[in-house]
């Protein structure tokens, strides 16, 4: 990035138009501190002219009645476009978020098309109607878009949360306003526009940047049938309740402290790269993060060594310069409670056997590897999460205290267990209450049901599972007696 982008109008149902607000939001990178650019920050009444143009264009129809095989056409174009513009749109996210140019590639471009994809597949493969026979004779099931989409989406990864929001809701056939973090606004104006280039019609998708107080009007907005929202548990719990109150859908990725479990027979010499990349991936912040691993007692040993030998090859610094493996923190308050947490850590017991020194470059807010042993599950690093790249090794002494370590949480999110004897493995993972396990891996598959217990959340994404969710369910009974 060179010339920050000043953009000044706002991208409501697939066209430009200028703000009602007079706020902007501007947007710095974590790693330099340079201006990235800036957006028009929405008020109530740009949320409202969104949500107006979203409702319009669901009462028309053009959306929510044009074929299912055709909105998956749409859908699969705009995964195509924003695969050819993905250096493009690569540098922004870089640029907004901090990530290095291979991880945004790789964690959100990647992932992210092929979400849109597979949602495309399901829209294809999805029984829209259903014919029943029952108590009183015929019926026919029919599943119909449950409206107007409220999405708003973290920091973090927002390409693939863009996304992950936009290909349901429009395999679906719904509308959707989306709302971006602050932080990143600025790629998900330029996604927005590839949509619409790819074919979704007028009014159908708005985006509305901006903080706390535009996710509100969202959320409370009359014409929102349903929120889906992406972030902390926090800030989740008072989406629930506000969307309680109304008696609106609401679906809800929360955060997680997930746990890797090794068990004695494991290969730790190939299980060690992603043990430590399942915990520190995108600087650690990610909520699927594994920063627990446990350990068979009499592994120990092995498995830090092997561990440490890994994460300290990691480069974290500047995101565009040679050699960099990790990018920074997104800001220096979240630069401050990453390293809170290490602090305390240590205050509680926990010895820090690696910490990779933090480049002092840009605007200071790295953290290196850092990975903590001698930790009990009772200890603040290992309850709470982190949202940076710290692991806690947690040593056990036989299976059974193991799954109880590992569902002694809050949250339910991912996890994973390594293994030689995979079906054993499965064994396992059917006895922890959490949404996703790996054998020997983890990574969330797109055309697989992806979702927390516990405070990870309410609701799936991906699969069928996550399509349903942004769909009704109706049931028309026919005269008895009538067969079709």
């Amino acid at each position: 990035m060179t010339e920050p982008i000043e953009m000044t109008q706002l991208y409501i149902g697939g066209s430009w138009v200028d703000p009602h607000s007079t706020e902007v939001l501007e947007v710095f990178s974590p790693a330099t501190g340079e201006k990235v650019g800036s957006v028009p920050q929405a008020d109530e009444q740009d949320v409202d002219a969104a949500v107006r143009a979203a409702r319009e264009a669901f009462d028309s129809g053009v959306w929510r009645n044009t074929p299912p095989a055709q909105r998956a056409a749409v859908i699969r174009r705009a995964a195509e476009l924003i695969n050819e513009r993905g250096a493009e749109i690569g540098a922004l996210v870089s640029a907004e978020m901090g990530a290095t140019p291979g991880d945004v590639a790789t964690l959100q471009q990647l992932a992210g098309t092929g979400v849109l994809n597979a949602y495309a597949d399901a829209a294809d493969a999805y029984d829209w109607e259903e014919k029943r026979t029952g108590l009183f004779g015929e019926s026919l099931v029919v599943r119909e878009p449950v409206g107007v989409v409220g999405a708003i989406i973290a920091w973090n990864v927002p390409l693939f949360l863009f996304c992950n929001k936009f290909g349901p809701a429009l395999a679906a056939g719904c509308s959707i306003v989306l709302k971006p973090a602050p932080e990143t606004p600025l790629n998900a104006n330029l996604l927005a526009e590839l949509f619409t280039e790819a074919g979704v019609p007028a009014g159908v998708i708005s985006v509305v940047p901006g903080g706390v107080e535009t996710g509100k009007a969202l959320v409370d907005h009359p014409d929102v049938d349903k929120i889906t929202f992406t972030g902390s548990t926090a800030a989740g719990r008072a989406i629930a309740a506000a969307c309680g109150d109304q008696l609106k859908r609401c679906s809800l990725e929360l955060g997680g402290k997930s746990a890797a479990i090794v068990l004695e027979d494991a290969d730790i010499a190939a299980s060690a790269p992603m043990l430590v990349f399942s915990g520190i991936l995108n600087s650690g912040q990610a909520c699927v993060a594994q920063t627990r691993v446990l350990v068979p007692r009499s592994k120990h040993d092995e498995v830090v060594d092997a561990m440490v030998a890994v994460a300290s090859t990691f480069v974290p610094g500047l995101p565009l310069e040679q050699g960099t493996t990790m990018g920074p923190i997104i800001n220096s308050r979240q630069h401050e409670k990453v390293t809170g947490y290490i602090a305390k850590g240590k205050e509680e017991g926990a010895t820090a056997v690696l910490e990779v020194p933090a480049p002092a470059v840009g605007t200071g807010n790295f953290v290196g590897p850092t990975i903590f042993t001698g930790v009990t599950n009772d200890m603040t690093i290992a309850r709470e999460e982190i949202f940076g790249p710290v692991i806690s090794v947690i040593a056990y002494d036989d299976l059974d205290e193991a799954i109880a370590i590992a569902n002694d949480s809050d949250y339910g999110l991912a996890g994973s267990v390594w293994t030689a004897d995979v079906p054993k493995g499965i064994e396992v993972a059917k006895q922890i209450r959490t949404g996703t396990m790996g054998i020997n891996w983890y990574a969330i598959d797109p055309s697989s049901p992806f979702g927390g217990y516990k405070k990870s959340g309410i609701g799936r994404e991906n699969g069928r599972e996550g399509l349903e969710s942004y769909l009704e369910h109706k049931a028309i009974l026919m005269p008895m007696g009538y067969t079709s």
